[in-house]
């Protein structure tokens, strides 16, 4: 068995989305202190951690979408651990729109089919490209409508890109994510390494979600499990 991490790693004030919290993150205990406190023969450290909920690698709950939606504790673990593909899609410029037709050419050149019941993870080299600098949180293509009514016509359960926002930055992400309330879908956000997974067929991907009461979304670590 081979595992790709998929995951952002979470530290303290790392990228968060325009008009989100940063996430802050600090010591809240050290070994020192609760050794002094308690005289616990080693002393036991701890830290904390403040963030929004669509912070890091994260699937957004339906609820996100609109009131309709359910929220992140109820939604089916079985759709956390399903067949997935990854595509190709670095070609695409910053900003623009990805549409049927790249989806269509990039699973062909993929040479696998899209997995239904399962996940299609688009590799647009946008975090490779801009990660961490201030480009990172503006300059991502995204799909359109129509892309993302392209994915849930192939069965999916979601979909997933590496950036902060499924769409490209504006009125088309917004529709987007209304498309995918529509569409019984969701997606996965902020993605990283998915060039690892360029050109090596179908895997397993793996995102388990936190059980936050009521949550818009939650951070995953998201994983592609090979077997060998």
């Amino acid at each position: 068995m081979k595992i790709v991490d998929l995951s952002r790693e979470l530290y303290h004030r790392t990228p968060s989305y325009p008009g989100h919290p940063p996430v802050v993150h600090g010591v809240w205990k050290t070994h020192e202190e609760s050794f002094a406190e308690s005289g616990n023969v080693h002393g036991l450290a701890s830290m904390f951690i403040s963030m929004v909920d669509h912070a890091g690698t994260h699937i957004d709950a339906p609820r996100h979408f609109g009131e309709s939606g359910i929220s992140i504790d109820q939604y089916p673990l079985e759709k956390c651990i399903v067949p997935g593909i990854c595509i190709d899609l670095r070609h695409i410029a910053p900003r623009a729109e990805i549409s049927p037709a790249d989806l269509e050419a990039a699973v062909a050149k993929a040479g696998v089919a899209v997995p239904k019941g399962g996940t299609v993870l688009l590799c647009t080299g946008h975090h490779e490209r801009t990660f961490p600098r201030k480009e990172y949180s503006s300059d991502n293509s995204g799909v359109n409508i129509a892309a993302t009514e392209w994915l849930a016509q192939q069965g999916v359960v979601h979909f997933g890109i590496d950036s902060m926002r499924p769409g490209p930055e504006g009125k088309v992400n917004a529709l987007v994510h209304k498309a995918c309330l529509d569409l019984d879908i969701t997606h996965i956000e902020s993605l990283c390494n998915l060039e690892a997974l360029l050109g090596r067929g179908q895997f397993t991907f793996i995102g388990l979600p936190m059980k936050w009461r009521g949550g818009t979304a939650s951070p995953i670590r998201a994983v592609a499990v090979f077997d060998m």
